[in-house]
């Protein structure tokens, strides 16, 4: 991976509130017109161990990728924007590599963690980020143990592909829950489970897995969801 991805920094204007920052990891050959957007979750940022192996392995596969810091993080809070800023900086990744990457782009998928799947898929729900497909890297649909408050609502009204890729022990998502969810989508979807995996894809020693090899994982599943295999 390390010879056949070249990363470049970048900086993404976000109207109104500055810059952040990106990393726009390219395909050594010839780039696919296909492109990945992803975003962090609450607690963490773009350089996080998964978002970063993510975004490497699928450049790997031809795809080009950008991976961005929300504003929060960026400047070194906590605490996370408001809806509005996180909104905006979402917008500001999709036309920095629509409009400035110097790619040429036929079609753009939008992947994130957490916080950053969820803000994407509310963006695509109400027609505020034009992407053709969704993938979640373990969606937040409620909070920590308390699988009765769903953020499930706006799910419905998306009509192009999701990919839910979630850990089976996650305290975000209830598998029944989800699975409750997803009988009721109109749009296609598919759900691929990590077993054993917490929120952040984490399994026990027991499972007999490193962190590369479910990292790996996620990445061929997004890789054959794509290319609409298996």
């Amino acid at each position: 991976m390390q010879d056949s991805v070249e990363d470049r920094m970048v900086a993404i204007p976000v109207e109104g509130k500055g810059h952040t920052s990106g990393v726009l990891s390219l395909p050594m050959g010839r780039p696919k017109k296909t492109a990945l957007i992803v975003a962090h979750g609450a607690g963490n940022d773009m350089m996080n161990p998964l978002i970063a192996f993510f975004a490497r392995a699928m450049a790997t596969g031809g795809y080009p990728v950008l991976r961005f810091n929300f504003l929060y993080m960026e400047q070194g809070r906590k605490a996370p924007d408001a809806e509005s800023t996180l909104v905006a900086a979402w917008q500001a990744a999709y036309h920095f590599l629509k409009e400035s990457s110097g790619l040429e782009i036929a079609s753009v998928v939008a992947a994130g963690k957490s916080m950053g799947g969820r803000i994407a898929s509310q963006m695509v729900a109400a027609g505020q980020l034009p992407v053709e497909r969704l993938v979640f890297l373990g969606y937040p649909l409620h909070r920590a143990g308390d699988p009765a408050r769903l953020r499930d609502t706006h799910l419905y009204e998306i009509r192009i592909p999701m990919l839910f890729i979630e850990g089976t022990r996650d305290a975000l998502c209830d598998l029944t829950a989800l699975k409750g969810v997803l009988a009721r989508l109109t749009a296609p979807h598919e759900l691929y489970t990590i077993d054993g995996g917490d929120h952040s894809f984490h399994v026990p020693k027991s499972a007999g897995l490193t962190e590369e090899e479910i990292h790996t994982r996620i990445v061929e599943t997004t890789t054959q969801w794509l290319a609409g295999g298996p």
